[in-house]
C-alpha cells in the first residue's frame, strides 16, 4: 500500500453520537477531574468483579471495546503493547498502571468477547457490562474510547488512544499519542496537557427499551418495515462471509447497531454511493429513498421494537461466489501461495503477474475478482500485459474489485479481446486490520467464440500526470479529456480514480459549445471507487470529447491528508496522487474495418489538458525526461526505468519501434504531438 493509507470500507460504520438507553436525554459526559465511584463488571466466566479506587495500581486505564468495531480491532493490539510497557513500571512495589477492558455492547456475547481477546492478542482482562451501566456511569459513547483514572478514580484523561484512525481514514503514523502522553505525564506527577479529546469509534450498542405505541400513529417495527429496508440496501454486504464488519440479519445484532445505522445513513456514508442524483442515471445506483431513512429514524427513536414475527419477510437471497452469467471457464489465482498481510502498519501496492497460457486470442465476456480475504483487500485491478509489439485497444483493463462495488456486466455479444501470449497483472492494495491475515485473490473469466462477438469492449483513459498540487491548496483543479472515439462507439460506464487528497470530480461530454454533465461526485471517497454504469449507453458520435475536472484538497482541513506541506505529483502510492477517469466503451465489430491510424491513436486516445508546447519547451522536456528517468545514463530510457503508471498507460504510445526503449527522438516526437504523460 503506502506510507499513508485509507481503511477498508468497513471503517465507515463509525458514529458520532449516542442516546441514553431507554430515553431521549443525552448521557452526561464526565470530564477531567470528575470522580467515578467503585463499579462492578462481569468477567467472562459470569462472575461479578468489583473495581475500586486505590487497588493494585496508581493509575487505571478503562478501555471500552467491541468485538466487531474496526477501530476496536485495530487498537486492541496497541492497547496490549501499552499495557505491557506501563504495567512493568513499578511504584511502591505495585504496577504504575492497570488496564481494564469493558464491553458494553448488547449485541456482543461473552463467547464473542473471549474470541475477540484471543484473535487480537488482548493481554489485559476483559469484562462484560451487561446493561451498559458502567458505560452510563462513565458517559462513554464509543468503542475504542479510553479513560485514565488516578488513585481516587478521578478522571484525568478521556478520549481517543491516538489520532491515527478516523472513519474511513488512516494516517501512516499518529501525530499525537494521546493516551501514552497522558499516562507519562501522570507518572511524572504533571497535569495532563490535553485532558480530553474527541473519539470516533463505533457507537456503543446500548440496551434500548421500546416506547409504548401511540394509538393514532403506528409504530415502525423490525419485523414489518426494517427487515425489508435492510434486505434491500444493506444485507448484500452486512451478512456472514461478506465485507462488512457485522451482520444485519438478526434482530439482536441489528438492535445493537441501531444508533450507528442511523448515524451513518444520516451522514451519507451508507449505503455507499457518491454520485449527485441531479446528473446522470446509473443502473447500479445505491441511493436510499428518504422514506426509508425516515422509517429507520422513527424505529430507533421508538426504542427499536421487534413487532409481530408473522410479518417477517422471507430471508434475503444472494448469490455467493461467482456473480457471472455462468460458472467461469477459467479461474486464475494471483499466485500459488497466499500473500501475508501484517496486523498493523502499511503495505505497498503488490503486483502479481499470471500467465494464462493463451495460445490464441480470447474474447472475455465476463470477469470477476473474488478476494481471498475481503476485510483486508482494499482493491484489486487486473490488467492485460500483451506480448511485446502486440497492441491492445484502450489501456488493457480487464476488471477490478473494490468492496461494495458490483461487477460491470456486459450484454450478450459484448466482449474484451485478450491477445494470444498475454499475461494478466493483479494490482493488490491491502489494509491491515489489527490481526495477521492471508490473502489469495482470484479472477474468474468467461469466454465466447470470436464469431459470436458483436461489440468489442475496451477502456479509454482520461489522464493528466503532469499536475503539481501546491502545499496547503484546499481546492486544486486538474483537467483532462479524451477526444478520439471509434465511430459508432457507445459509452457504457465511467470510473473516476484519485487518491486520498481527491475531493470531487465532474465528468462531462462536449459537442461544440454545448457541455453536458454526465457524472458529478461532489464528495469523492477513496474507500468507495464505484463503476458508474449508465442506464442507457451514450452514443459517442454525439460528442466531440469527454472531459473531466478533478479537485484535490491538500490542506490541513482534509483529515486524510498525510502532509499538507508537500507539493504532490503523480504516483501509484496513496501519499501521491492520480487524476484518472476510465471510460468503458463498446464498438460494433463491423465498424472496425475503418482506418484508425496508429499515430492518431497514440496522440488522441490519451490527451492531456496541458498546452501545446513550442520548440524550446520540447527540447527542455526531452532534457528533463532523460535526466529524470535515464538512471544508468546510457542515452535511452528502458521500460523498467519509468514509473509504473507511465509504464502501464503510456509507454507503448511513445515507443514507436516497439523495442522496449525510448530514444531522444521518440520522446521529442511525442512531445511535438502533444506533451507525453509521465
Amino acid at each position: 500500500m503506502s506510507r499513508f493509507c485509507c481503511l477498508s470500507p468497513w471503517m465507515l460504520c463509525l458514529g458520532v453520537f449516542i442516546n441514553v438507553a431507554g430515553g431521549e436525554d443525552r448521557v452526561a459526559l464526565p470530564g477531567a477531574g470528575l470522580t467515578i465511584p467503585a463499579f462492578s463488571l462481569t468477567d467472562l466466566s459470569g462472575n461479578a468483579v468489583k473495581v475500586s479506587p486505590r487497588e493494585k495500581a496508581r493509575l487505571t486505564v478503562v478501555c471500552f471495546l467491541g468485538t466487531e468495531c474496526p477501530l476496536a480491532r485495530l487498537y486492541a493490539p496497541r492497547l496490549s503493547q501499552l499495557e505491557k510497557e506501563f504495567s512493568a513500571q513499578k511504584e511502591a512495589d505495585r504496577p504504575l498502571v492497570r488496564f481494564i477492558g469493558v464491553n458494553s455492547n448488547s449485541q456482543d456475547s461473552q463467547e464473542e468477547v473471549s474470541a475477540f481477546a484471543k484473535e487480537y492478542g488482548v493481554t489485559f482482562p476483559l469484562f462484560k457490562d451487561p446493561l451498559n451501566q458502567v458505560a452510563d456511569l462513565f458517559g462513554a459513547k464509543h468503542m475504542a474510547e479510553v479513560f485514565v483514572l488516578d488513585e481516587d478514580f478521578a478522571v484525568r484523561y478521556r478520549g481517543r488512544i491516538d489520532d491515527q484512525y478516523q472513519p474511513g481514514v488512516s494516517r501512516g503514523q499518529p501525530t499525537r499519542q494521546d493516551l501514552r502522553v497522558a499516562i507519562e505525564e501522570l507518572r511524572d506527577r504533571k497535569p495532563v496537557s490535553v485532558p480530553q479529546t474527541e473519539t470516533t469509534g463505533c457507537l456503543i450498542g446500548r440496551v434500548k427499551i421500546p416506547k409504548s405505541p401511540s394509538p393514532d400513529q403506528p409504530v415502525v417495527t423490525y419485523c414489518r418495515e426494517i427487515t425489508r429496508i435492510l434486505n434491500q440496501h444493506c444485507v448484500e454486504c452486512h451478512r456472514p462471509g461478506e465485507i462488512a464488519p457485522f451482520s444485519l440479519t438478526d434482530f439482536e445484532e441489528v438492535k445493537g447497531w441501531g444508533e450507528t445505522i442511523l448515524e451513518t445513513i444520516a451522514a451519507g456514508r451508507m449505503p455507499p454511493w457518491n454520485a449527485n442524483p441531479e446528473y446522470g442515471h446509473f443502473r447500479n445506483s445505491r441511493l436510499m429513498p428518504e422514506s426509508d431513512q425516515k422509517r429507520i429514524r422513527e424505529w430507533v427513536e421508538a426504542g427499536m421494537p421487534y413487532g409481530d414475527e408473522s410479518q417477517l419477510p422471507p430471508p434475503a437471497e444472494f448469490r455467493d461466489g461467482w456473480q457471472l452469467s455462468r460458472e467461469p471457464d477459467l479461474v486464475l489465482k494471483m499466485r500459488d501461495k497466499p500473500f501475508k498481510v501484517p496486523a498493523i502498519g502499511t503495505v505497498e501496492y503488490q503486483y502479481f503477474v499470471v500467465d494464462p497460457h493463451f495460445e490464441e486470442d480470447r474474447w472475455v465476456s465476463g470477469a470477476q475478482v473474488i478476494p481471498g480475504n475481503r476485510p483486508t483487500v482494499h482493491h484489486c485491478i487486473v490488467f492485460v500485459r500483451p506480448p511485446d509489439g502486440i497492441d491492445v485497444r484502450g489501456v488493457g483493463y480487464v476488471t477490478g474489485y473494490v468492496p461494495g462495488q458490483r461487477s460491470f456486466t456486459m450484454a450478450p455479444g459484448y466482449a474484451r479481446r485478450v491477445p494470444a501470449g498475454s499475461k494478466l497483472v493483479f494490482q493488490m492494495h491491502y489494509t491491515p486490520n489489527g490481526a495477521p491475515q492471508e490473502d489469495l485473490t482470484q479472477i474468474g473469466l468467461t469466454f465466447i467464440p470470436e464469431s459470436e462477438v458483436t461489440h468489442e469492449v475496451f477502456t479509454l483513459l482520461g489522464i493528466d500526470q503532469e499536475f503539481e498540487i501546491p502545499p496547503h491548496a484546499a481546492d486544486f483543479a486538474v483537467h483532462s479529456s479524451v477526444s478520439w472515439f471509434p465511430k459508432r462507439a457507445e459509452l457504457l460506464a465511467i470510473v473516476p480514480h484519485m487518491h486520498v487528497r481527491g475531493k470531487a470530480i465532474q465528468v462531462a461530454g462536449r459537442r461544440g459549445d454545448s457541455v453536458q454533465t454526465l457524472l458529478d461526485v461532489p464528495r469523492y471517497d477513496f474507500n468507495w471507487q464505484h463503476v458508474y454504469e449508465l442506464t442507457t449507453p451514450l452514443k459517442l458520435d454525439q460528442l466531440d470529447e469527454l472531459m473531466f475536472t478533478a479537485h484535490f484538497d491538500n490542506s490541513a482541513g482534509n483529515p486524510a491528508n498525510p502532509d499538507p506541506s508537500q507539493t504532490v505529483t503523480w504516483g501509484d502510492q496513496t501519499w501521491e496522487e492520480m487524476a484518472v477517469t476510465f471510460f468503458e466503451v463498446s464498438e460494433p465489430r463491423d465498424s472496425q474495418q475503418e482506418s484508425e491510424p496508429q499515430a492518431s491513436k497514440r496522440k488522441l486516445i490519451v490527451k492531456s489538458a496541458s498546452e501545446k508546447v513550442n520548440t524550446q519547451s520540447v527540447e527542455q522536456f526531452v532534457t528533463d525526461f532523460f535526466k529524470r528517468f535515464d538512471k544508468n545514463q546510457d542515452g535511452v530510457v528502458e521500460k523498467h526505468e519509468t514509473p509504473l503508471g507511465f509504464r502501464r498507460y503510456a509507454f507503448y504510445q511513445y515507443d514507436s519501434d516497439a523495442d522496449g526503449k525510448l530514444s531522444r527522438e521518440e520522446i521529442r516526437s511525442a512531445a511535438e504531438r502533444g506533451r507525453p504523460q509521465r
